[in-house]
């Protein structure tokens, strides 16, 4: 089934595109005189055409243009012409360059159309008009370019590519923009409008996927029809288009009768093999009536991708079905989110929860998209007791109740990066006990200016309730409010792009802190100033930074995930040492991978006497130009500031590697070429020009290049050969044509074999016949020299000769053919013709898409810059033309023989070899996490653009910085820095770092722990500067993973992450969660690590001890309210004795039992999360007395509930999602819970059994067993059908 493009848009407004062919030639009309008629110009042949000038304004202009290409086709049209296409040159490329260019840089303006322009298109189009080079692309002309087109960005089943990312992988053009693309270039391929929508914080962004939603139409098909007739359509609307202007799609979409009175029923997500709807399948499809509301939103109403809607039509003035009969699913509150212990109905939970009052049926544990899985008819789900009976305690239901923390969490389209977040977050124990205990309804800030109202807290604790939910029997959930809260607070994480997860982890961090910030004033706190001294002093410098920290920020977050590092700065000049102390949330480790660069650098000296070299370079990959030259010239001998970095490609310069440029951005196939001048290379940006700065300037060999026509703007198309060189031209030289050919005749010599030949030589001359001649040139003086008869050199003006012609050859050699006694008279004339061009900045060829840029003659340069003026201006260069005959001599034929452009000796220094064994010796070692630490905390240089002010020297600084761990939190979350970002590159690391499951032992890393035992062994009072137990080995566990597969700007992410209720890993795959290994967390794709300290302590502190106090008075408000029940006991399986309590109750009291590490399930000490509390069971005429229960739920023993295998899917049985794009059903379809079920279905004693899949009562006392009023009821295994 073909399915229609997504660009498709009700709510985007069309756009009359300009068509691309035009009544006769419109440049024509265009140039001819203003006061003529249009008629007439339009009428007129090319003989009255003039010129059209460079635009200062392109906007007034062409749009002046355009109005007159209006009336000439109306007058066109009268006259009965025949369209005649026109050519893409009636504007210039500059011309329409600029136009581009002016109209890209207007702002986005809500409710303005863009347009999606992919890069495949576009980038040839840079290439083409000379905004952007390419070496694969060389001859690409714009005639060359094909309509626009976004082929490229669809798959083959016509949807759109996940990766959207700007300037990677698409453009963004304004509606004009794309307008003037389609008129010079043609109708487009696939065009994609989008809308410009406001975000919060006056921001605006364009919409780059709005939501595709289903369309179906009601038919009365009888009680047993399926879905049929023909492809259900689609619409596109935008998240902030009115719930009318999505109606008034719906109805369109499926009919033309606009007036009809109609009413839209939003059902379940699923796959649809037609278009018709049959009625009688609206209830078990989860129907529920949509209305329009007032001044409601798509987006303010969750509507995600994918949502299929089912438009109903009146037939004779009656609906087809009665929407009283039509039983909806219950709202998600009554689902699997128990009311919080410390609230009411009007809570935050319950308010938020009824803006959505559906949720969709589910009869399997996980998920299938086919329709076919609803068991139940529509007459049972209008039974009363229905709801109750698909909770799984009825005859004929399937349901059973899944374990706390293991709902997946369903794929809204591209919220894999948020899901993968959340369920590592939500795994993290000593948070979750937080919330789900209700402390952090008393915490709320909501009138912190910097927190998010205490939404987004609200927010995620309603989300716990949902992952923990004791009796939930769903196995997937939509985070929908979640989302709405958060892309409200962050509109950076809106619509349905891919987002990063780590900056989905720190955002929801700090808004959690900020949300939950017992500062509700925050003063005015100085940071303190290092002054010097010892451990002692450094100690105190530490204890008062985070004094004055927490004086600002004192919350959950503070207490579990917030350490402290220390940061030294020293400077190179004076050596003044800054030490700070700042607090940090999560580690972002560097990969030490991929930090070096490997190159090979081509070498030409300044001397001709000596060879040029292949000069193998191991430096850092972020290390600049500069950098490498500063290396170059260390080893060679010579000023850096002498040297010009420059690349090669197609037989000319290509890319100036200025000093700024990145080493990293070039690839392995760069050809770099490496000159040394006589002068400053002036390739820093803060050379200061002056006035007697010699011409330096590229030299191309080129063959005889046609002459061009008269009227041709541009050069004719040259065929280069050779290694192009640079020339030093000084200013007197420049004023003459033949001092100019002297001086490339001596920088040519070194590319031949044949480079006597480029002289001319005189044997047994006379004394009066010697002839003195530049050799070289050395700035800013000339140098010269004499060359005697016997071919001694001798030195004029006392100047040092630096090369000499005479020296560098054997000039006795017999043969060559010339006498042992002959010297040079001058250099030879006619070897080539020398060219003059322009447009050379930066010594590569400038100009739109001009590969050598213009040509000028020298009689034209002479006149224009006078008599005794220099020739030459700052962007010329020389282009050599050489003859067949001069080009075989001296180079050869195809095989170049007679040249030395192969010949490159390698100078191998020292340090390279020893940086090649160091890089051997890495690989096989391989990368750990303690390498990643060692990166983190390694001493390095500040960069240029990143001084440092030193207050010693009243100056900036490039000073030395260093990283070190002064204070760890209980849970370390570490950031492994997988994507690179340069200025030309953005790229994935992939490489596999090897991190501990168990016993990740900080301790030596910690500064305050090294310290601390010095200052210990001193006699000092530690526990005064705040640190406390120095002697317990800072060890951490791992208990999740947030992993990312594929590549920058796409990919998906899926989580690992332990169950510390059941001890179990688990893989969450979206809505997917199976069974894992710790081990199967360890790969190349991990992201995020998550670590907690062991310890013999509780966690967290101030938070802990508040989760403690709300613990016991929620035990005491239980047993206040709740009788005491006889006690029955059943017995222990054998299998769970040692079973692990659910560590965070919502009603318990303490005992002396103690409670369980995470890594053991020995006892610890006691005054952590003590075992449940026995919440007291009701009598059976109390149960009986609750109308929601059916009497068959008295006769069940929830063991044989807890006896069936746990059904999750096999993970190598089913390939997981490579993309996050897709839109998955949500299936949180639980019926309301009776209070008894509530009462008694405490999971919170539950473990995971190793015979069975749910967990099992850890202990047979009947206080700590939930079911003990049950043990004596019959077993209904034979009568459930589970």
């Amino acid at each position: 089934m073909s399915l229609p493009s997504p660009a498709a848009s009700p709510s985007l407004k069309p756009t009359e595109l300009i068509s691309a062919s035009r009544k006769r030639q419109r440049s024509q009309s265009m140039q001819s005189d203003s006061s003529s008629s249009i008629k007439r110009s339009a009428s007129e042949g090319p003989s009255s055409a003039t010129p059209i000038p460079i635009m200062t304004d392109p906007i007034s202009s062409i749009d002046s243009a355009r109005e007159r290409e209006i009336e000439i086709d109306a007058y066109m049209a009268e006259q009965g012409e025949e369209d005649i296409p026109t050519l893409p040159g009636s504007l210039t490329i500059e011309q329409k360059v600029a136009r581009i260019k002016y109209l890209r840089d207007k702002p986005m303006v809500a409710g303005d159309t863009w347009y999606i322009i992919s890069r495949q298109w576009f980038r040839p189009w840079e290439i083409a008009c000379g905004i952007l080079s390419d070496k694969s692309l060389e001859s690409l002309q714009e005639k060359d370019i094909g309509p626009p087109d976004n082929s490229s960005l669809f798959d083959s089943q016509g949807n759109l590519t996940s990766n959207l990312v700007e300037h990677i992988d698409v453009e963004f053009l304004p509606e004009e923009a794309w307008s003037e693309l389609v008129a010079w270039y043609g109708q487009p391929i696939n065009p994609l409008p989008r809308t410009v929508i406001a975000k919060a914080f006056l921001q605006t962004a364009l919409e780059l996927r709005p939501p595709r939603l289903k369309v179906l139409v009601l038919k009365d098909l009888g009680p047993d029809a399926d879905i049929a007739g023909p492809p259900h359509s689609y619409v596109t609307v935008s998240i902030k288009d009115p719930m009318k202007t999505l109606f008034k799609a719906l109805v369109s979409a499926v009919s033309a009768r606009s007036n009809a009175p109609y009413r839209i029923w939003k059902i379940e997500p699923g796959e649809f093999s037609g278009s018709h709807f049959p009625a009688s399948k609206l209830a078990s499809w989860g129907a529920e009536l949509v209305s329009e509301g007032i001044d409601k939103t798509v987006e303010d109403n969750m509507i995600e991708p994918e949502d299929p809607f089912v438009v109903e039509f009146q037939e004779d003035g009656v609906w087809i079905v009665d929407a009283s009969q039509v039983v909806r699913a219950p709202p998600p509150s009554a689902v699997h989110v128990p009311p919080p212990l410390f609230s009411n109905d009007n809570d935050f939970f319950s308010r938020l929860s009824n803006q959505r009052t559906s949720a969709f049926q589910n009869t399997e544990p996980f998920r299938t998209p086919s329709p076919s899985r609803r068991g139940s008819s529509s007459k049972a789900k209008e039974s009363s007791v229905a709801p109750f009976k698909s909770f799984g305690f009825s005859k004929g239901s399937s349901k059973i109740i899944q374990e706390p923390g293991t709902l997946g969490l369903g794929n809204m389209g591209n919220t894999c990066f948020m899901n993968s977040a959340l369920q590592c977050l939500a795994h993290t124990k000593e948070l979750t006990h937080y919330f789900l205990s209700g402390v952090y309804q008393e915490e709320l800030n909501p009138d912190n200016p910097l927190g998010m109202h205490g939404a987004i807290a609200e927010a995620f604790g309603l989300l716990l309730h949902r992952i923990w939910a004791r009796d939930s029997t769903s196995t997937s959930y939509s985070p929908r409010e979640f989302k709405s809260q958060l892309q409200r607070f962050a509109p950076q994480f809106s619509g349905y792009q891919q987002h990063d997860s780590q900056e989905l982890v720190a955002f929801l961090l700090d808004g959690l802190h900020e949300d939950l910030n017992r500062v509700l004033k925050k003063p005015y706190v100085e940071k303190p100033d290092w002054e010097g001294g010892g451990d002692l002093e450094l100690a105190k410098l530490a204890q008062t930074s985070w004094d004055g920290y927490m004086k600002r920020n004192d919350s959950v977050i503070v207490d579990l995930f917030q350490g402290q590092y220390q940061s030294t700065l020293v400077c190179p000049e004076c050596e003044k040492v800054s030490i700070t102390f700042d607090p940090f949330m999560y580690l972002t480790l560097p990969l030490p991978v991929n930090k070096k660069w490997w190159h090979v650098i081509h070498y030409v000296p300044w001397d001709p006497s000596l060879p040029h070299r292949r000069v193998p370079v191991e430096t850092g990959r972020n290390s600049s130009f500069k950098d490498l030259k500063n290396l170059l010239g260390r080893w060679m001998g010579v000023k850096p500031k002498k040297l010009l970095t420059l690349e090669v490609f197609n037989h000319r310069f290509y890319k100036n590697l200025d000093d700024n440029v990145l080493c990293g951005d070039m690839v392995d196939n760069d050809q770099i070429f490496c000159f040394e001048l006589p002068c400053n290379s002036r390739q820093s940006r803060s050379y200061k020009p002056k006035e007697n700065d010699p011409f330096i300037l590229p030299v191309i060999l080129t063959d005889v290049i046609p002459s061009r026509p008269a009227y041709s703007n541009y050069s004719r198309g040259t065929n280069n050969f050779g290694c192009p060189f640079i020339v030093v031209v000084e200013r007197d030289q420049a004023k003459s044509e033949d001092a100019m050919y002297d001086a490339v005749i001596e920088r040519l010599q070194r590319w031949t074999i044949h480079d006597r030949d480029l002289y001319t030589w005189q044997a047994d001359p006379s004394p009066s016949d010697a002839v003195t001649i530049p050799i070289s040139t050395v700035s800013p003086i000339d140098s010269v020299a004499e060359i005697k008869e016997n071919g001694d050199v001798s030195e004029v003006d006392g100047m040092v000769i630096e090369s000499d012609i005479a020296d560098q050859r054997n000039l006795g050699e017999d043969d060559s053919g010339m006498e042992p006694d002959a010297y040079i008279v001058g250099t030879k004339q006619g070897v080539f013709n020398l060219r003059l061009y322009t447009g050379y900045k930066d010594y590569t060829a400038g100009g739109y898409g001009s590969s050598n840029g213009r040509s000028e003659q020298w009689e034209t340069r002479i006149e224009d810059m006078g008599s005794g003026a220099p020739l030459l201006k700052e962007g010329d260069a020389f282009l050599c033309e050489f003859d067949e005959n001069m080009k075989a001599y001296y180079f050869g034929t195809s095989q170049f023989e007679n040249s030395r452009w192969d010949e490159w000796p390698p100078f191998i220094h020292p340090e390279y070899s020893k940086a090649k064994e160091a890089a051997v010796a890495q690989k096989s070692k391989g990368i750990t996490l303690d390498d990643c630490l060692a990166e983190f905390t390694k001493e390095e240089q500040l960069g240029e653009d990143d001084l440092w002010y030193c207050p010693r020297c009243k100056k900036h600084q490039q000073a030395t910085k260093k990283f070190d761990l002064w204070k760890v939190p209980d849970i370390l979350a570490v950031h492994l820095k997988r994507f690179s970002n340069s200025r030309t590159l953005r790229d994935k690391i992939d490489t596999f770092v090897d991190f501990p499951i168990e016993d990740l032992d900080l301790t030596a890393l910690v500064g305050e722990r090294r310290v601390g035992t010095r200052l210990a062994q001193d006699g000092v009072d530690i526990n005064e500067l705040g640190i406390r137990d120095v002697k317990e080995p800072l060890i951490y566990d791992l208990y999740a993973v947030d992993e990312h597969l594929g590549g920058l700007g796409g990919g998906h992410y899926r989580a690992y992450a332990l169950n510390h209720v059941t001890e179990q890993w688990y893989h969450f795959d979206d809505s997917y969660v199976t069974r894992s290994d710790a081990s199967h967390a360890v790969n190349s794709n991990a992201y995020l690590l998550f670590y907690k300290r062991r310890s013999n302590a509780p966690l967290g502190g101030k938070t802990n001890e508040k989760i403690e106090e709300a613990d016991r008075k929620a035990a005491a408000e239980v047993e206040e309210e709740i009788p005491a029940e006889p006690e029955v006991q059943l017995p222990t399986p054998p299998s769970e004795s040692g079973a692990t309590p659910f560590p965070f109750p919502s009603t318990q009291q303490h005992n002396n039992v103690g409670y369980l590490t995470p890594r053991s399930n020995t006892r610890s000490t006691p005054t952590s999360s003590p075992p449940p509390l026995d919440d007291g069971d009701p009598t059976t005429l109390e149960a009986q007395s609750d109308d929601l229960i059916a009497e068959d739920v008295l006769t069940l023993c929830p063991l044989d509930l807890a006896s069936q295998q746990f059904d999750f899917p096999d993970p190598p049985g089913r390939a997981s999602p490579t993309s996050s794009v897709e839109v998955e059903p949500d299936y949180d379809d639980d019926p309301p819970r009776s209070s008894l079920f509530r009462a008694h279905a405490n999971i919170d004693s539950w473990v995971g059994s190793s015979q069975n899949g749910l967990p099992s009562p850890a202990v047979s006392d009947p206080d700590t067993n939930p079911f003990s009023d049950m043990n004596l009821q019959k077993s209904a295994d034979d009568s459930m059908d589970i």
